[in-house]
């Protein structure tokens, strides 16, 4: 069941990308062929890559840092949920 989803941003992308050249452990991870999913115990290491990023990130993706930022919230707040990066 999607409890929410983001807007799909083609700054997500770049962010994935910058994340693996800063060496970001968790979203430089994000596989852009495939899914790749995030359980809440994930998140705690997720968030603060997120963070750094959004402190250096041009607008767009400051805002698509915040619209995934506000989507780790959600997760957080119930059992078994995950955030899942979709590839394609």
């Amino acid at each position: 069941m999607v409890e929410a989803t983001c807007v799909v941003h083609a700054s997500i992308a770049d962010l994935c990308r910058r994340a693996a050249s800063q060496d970001l452990p968790v979203l430089g991870c994000v596989d852009p062929c495939d899914d790749t999913v995030f359980d809440r115990s994930q998140l705690r290491v997720l968030i603060p890559d997120l963070r750094a990023l959004a402190d250096s990130s041009a607008a767009e993706e400051a805002e698509a840092v915040h619209e995934v930022l506000a989507l780790t919230v959600q997760v957080e707040r119930k059992a078994h949920r995950y955030l899942v990066f979709n590839g394609g």
